[in-house]
């Protein structure tokens, strides 16, 4: 399943806040503390995901838009269980 994610670094603390619409379309937005540098943020978005959704950091991984807040977010498993979880 691929997701696009609206990443918020450096933000007061770690949040999924929901679906916001763009220019390019509906993206996830996640807040994070960590600074956009060497990858911490990106990791920090793939670990708070991964809590919220009750899945593996290793499933989830940035396909796109590695150094931009625009990402594409490719998480691995079953997409109806993964669908299920993201809505609850």
């Amino acid at each position: 399943m691929s997701l696009t994610v609206l990443a918020a670094p450096k933000a007061s603390r770690n949040q999924v806040e929901g679906i916001v619409a763009g220019t390019a379309g509906d993206a996830l937005k996640v807040r994070v503390t960590a600074a956009p540098e060497r990858g911490k943020a990106n990791q920090a978005v793939i670990k708070l995901l991964a809590k919220t959704w009750r899945v593996p950091a290793g499933t989830i991984a940035v396909t796109a838009g590695e150094t931009d807040r625009h990402k594409t977010l490719h998480i691995a498993g079953d997409p109806d269980t993964l669908h299920e979880r993201m809505t609850e």
